[in-house]
């Protein structure tokens, strides 16, 4: 009995320190666990909304659901999926504008979008992933403005749920300054997200004089497009340099909410010069975010996308 009292309370005083040791790992852990996540958030201080990192509960009589409408543009059908909110009532909208080729698409952030209650439209130009005609600059402008008026058109409003007064375009890269183009252009347009948004013509004339593998990317990019190559592509910038800036959009902005999401790529000194003009003719609507990554924002997707959605509900609760 003595014996068996003397191990136990061996094996308690070996389990005691054992589990002091444990406890102090674990309060050392969560130190460097809170230590991390300050400095992450100190770099992208947005929460991240319910909407981007959970399901919203379902509606049984109008839920959350998908259409693939083949959209008209200039004599070509233009492929295209609309993500549709949950709800009867009518839904703001995006119109979510790919790159250049668009091997990003931002689907994730279109789901996230939708669960905020957005409806979300991502239509693919002419000549690029499928889509009937030939690609060009030129043309992404004009599929851009059909698909605005796809939108308004008051059979794709009720049909598709959609609050015609609250369009909201969201473009990366190229999407970026057809997204600012199309906005400075068109009235109806609410406001505009432009992630990394590249200036067309300034910067190709750049990177053709400073960055050696400029001409493989651009050959690589247009080789997935129809109808297209490299150099017509450059030609087609050079041919009108004012209409492939986009600070020459700036004045048709200065009304206008606008989102500027920079990475740590090409776009950065552009992205911010543009941020610069638009507050500087008083814009005060003006929102600009940086965060360290590449462009694809590979490693800051929920983050990038945390960032988009909280800016979506601020924009449309502001208003009177």
């Amino acid at each position: 009995m003595a014996e068996g009292l003397r191990l136990a309370i061996e094996t308690f005083a070996v389990s005691y320190r054992t589990m002091k040791h444990f406890g102090w790992f674990v309060l050392l852990l969560c130190s460097v666990l809170w230590v991390s996540n300050t400095i992450h958030s100190q770099e992208n201080p947005q929460q991240a909304p319910a909407a981007v990192i959970s399901d919203t509960p379902p509606d049984p009589a109008y839920p959350a659901t998908m259409a693939w409408p083949d959209i008209p543009s200039h004599g070509a059908k233009m492929y295209s999926v609309i993500y549709i909110a949950s709800g009867a009532d009518p839904h703001p909208t995006v119109l979510m504008l790919h790159g250049f080729p668009g091997n990003e698409k931002n689907l994730d952030l279109a789901y996230s979008i939708r669960r905020a209650g957005w409806n979300v439209l991502v239509p693919f130009y002419r000549g690029a992933w499928g889509s009937g005609g030939t690609f060009s600059f030129t043309h992404t402008l004009e599929d851009a403005q059909v698909s605005i008026d796809f939108l308004c058109q008051p059979e794709n409003v009720k049909k598709f749920r959609i609050d015609s007064d609250h369009i909201v375009l969201i473009g990366h890269s190229m999407g970026g300054f057809v997204a600012a183009y199309a906005t400075a252009h068109d009235p109806k347009v609410f406001g505009a997200a432009l992630i990394s948004a590249a200036n067309l013509g300034p910067a190709s004339a750049l990177q053709r004089a400073s960055d050696p593998e400029f001409w493989g990317r651009w050959n690589d990019n247009a080789s997935r497009l129809v109808g297209t190559t490299a150099q017509q592509l450059v030609g087609e910038v050079d041919s009108d340099r004012a209409k492939w800036n986009y600070m020459n959009c700036v004045p048709l902005l200065k009304a206008r909410p606008i989102l500027v999401l920079e990475a740590d790529d090409r776009n950065t000194s552009d992205n911010q010069a543009l941020v610069e003009a638009l507050r500087k003719t008083g814009n005060t609507k003006v929102t600009e975010q940086h965060m360290r990554t590449d462009h694809p924002f590979s490693d800051h997707r929920i983050a990038m996308q945390a960032v988009i959605v909280n800016w979506l509900d601020a924009i449309t609760k502001r208003q009177p």
